[in-house]
């Protein structure tokens, strides 16, 4: 049988307990806690709670100084839940302390002529990210077909070596930068049967995240907003729904603005975020960089520690019996 645990899609045999999967992970007689099915288990329960078909844990533990959590694409494991791009910066002294500050292990780059500084004498941006040092994944920004997407991703493999990794996005129009969801699908498709290890950007459908994470994508990566736009998550609900009902990372992509909309992705349990404007239009972006990293643990944390009910009056928090009025 299939249980989500922390995220992750793992497989256990029928009538496996609890107390079991903490004894898997190595935590039996550690200080955890464990939320089961979105309630907290009480730890003398663990050994009684037999998991079914679709069963959801959160196992939690205090950690110092940020998160120490990792999730995990395609196979490999990084611990920076922050992704960033390396466009729009004014040049490319402030793209490497941007990215620096940002702690990200995942540095996207356009393939393109222009954009890996292929003239004489100017910089190349591989120079400044080098892949001794960061996962760079190459995105086929700016394709309006699946045939375009493909190649693109193919140049991309040949330029980085033999890299599989790549993010996906097939853009519908140059107004909007919604996706085009049919070519996306088409690209995907072709991608994954080529070997591909595919991070694929999509719009916030359930529906259209699920067919993505069926035809075999490693990552799906749903706008909060249009790209570049900074409004934050429009429909944070929808990403809910998507992340629930995933068995690959979920990472937000497109539309974040600032800090705070950085740790409401994370709050909903999304795996990461990718962004590049809220970083390189800022008016300090290696402050900005700085801050999202920040905004990106805290959200985290608030995730794994499941925040408190919302009421719709007030309850005091201090304890009324003995009051000497």
């Amino acid at each position: 049988m299939n249980v989500f645990v922390n995220g992750e899609t793992l497989t256990y045999p029928d009538g496996t307990t609890v107390d079991q999967v903490v004894a898997a992970m190595g935590l039996t007689g550690k200080r955890i806690a464990v939320e089961f099915n979105k309630e907290i288990l009480p730890f003398d329960s663990y050994a009684k709670q037999h998991l079914k078909e679709g069963d959801r844990l959160e196992i939690v533990h205090a950690i110092g100084g940020g998160q120490d959590d990792s999730f995990t694409v395609a196979g490999r494991s990084f611990r920076s839940r922050l992704l960033v791009g390396t466009g729009k910066y004014k040049d490319m002294e402030e793209t490497r302390l941007a990215i620096e500050a940002s702690g990200a292990e995942i540095v996207t780059v356009a393939i393109r002529r222009t954009n890996i500084g292929q003239n004489p004498g100017e910089p190349n941006l591989l120079d400044i990210i080098s892949p001794d040092k960061y996962t760079i994944l190459p995105n086929t920004a700016g394709c309006y077909t699946a045939d375009d997407a493909v190649r693109t991703c193919r140049l991309g493999r040949e330029l980085l070596g033999g890299h599989n990794l790549v993010k996906l996005e097939v853009l519908a129009d140059q107004k909007t930068l919604f996706p085009d969801v049919a070519e996306t699908y088409k690209a995907a498709e072709l991608l994954v049967k080529d070997g591909f290890d595919v991070m694929v950007y999509t719009n916030d459908d359930p529906i259209a995240a699920k067919r993505l994470e069926e035809i075999g994508c490693v990552a799906v990566m749903p706008l909060a907003a249009p790209i570049g736009s900074g409004l934050g998550i429009r429909n944070p609900y929808n990403i809910l729904t998507i992340v629930e009902n995933a068995s690959v990372p979920i990472l937000v992509d497109a539309g974040v603005g600032t800090a705070s909309d950085a740790a409401i992705a994370m709050e909903l349990g999304c795996a990461g975020v990718l962004m590049n404007t809220a970083i390189a239009a800022a008016q300090n972006p290696v402050l900005m960089a700085e801050a999202m990293k920040k905004g990106i643990e805290a959200g985290r944390l608030a995730f794994l520690a499941g925040r408190m009910p919302r009421k719709r009056f007030a309850s005091a928090s201090s304890p009324i019996d003995g009051l000497f009025l």
